[in-house]
């Protein structure tokens, strides 16, 4: 089973873009921040809707101009076997564009190259082909 999570779009006024969701009638659900990575991640859902369908918005503290469509981040479905998902889409010619060496993240790209992140519900044990492309530097 695929489970669609969230959106994710860029912003550089976080609170103008929350307001703008709110008109929308979306809230907050959940924020994190990153001292280390100096972005701000901030999830909104419909009422009662959070963990469907949420819209992540990242605010990286750094300025950034995105342009060219930039701004937009990617699409996230979680998977119910991440390492058998990847294997499907490789076996049907996709790239692997940051395999799932840990066990719990890959991003791949539409044909029309739109990022799509899988996401493994906890993390699966290290497996090959996967864990061995982390010290490859394949991919």
């Amino acid at each position: 089973m695929t489970k669609f999570l969230h959106t994710m779009i860029r912003v550089t006024d976080p609170d103008a873009t929350i307001r703008f969701f709110k008109l929308i009638g979306l809230e907050e659900v959940r924020r994190f921040d990153s001292e280390k990575g100096r972005f701000t991640l901030i999830f909104l859902a419909a009422p009662g809707q959070d963990g469907i369908a949420e819209v992540e918005l990242t605010h990286n503290w750094d300025p950034e101009d995105y342009s060219g469509g930039r701004n937009f981040g990617h699409l996230a479905y979680r998977v119910d076997n991440i390492y058998q998902t990847c294997q499907r889409l490789m076996d049907a010619g996709v790239v692997i564009n940051r395999p799932p060496r840990d066990g719990h993240m890959a991003f791949v790209r539409s044909p029309d190259g739109i990022s799509v992140e899988l996401l493994q519900d906890g993390h699966l044990p290290p497996a090959e082909p996967w864990a061995s492309m982390a010290n490859t530097g394949s991919w």
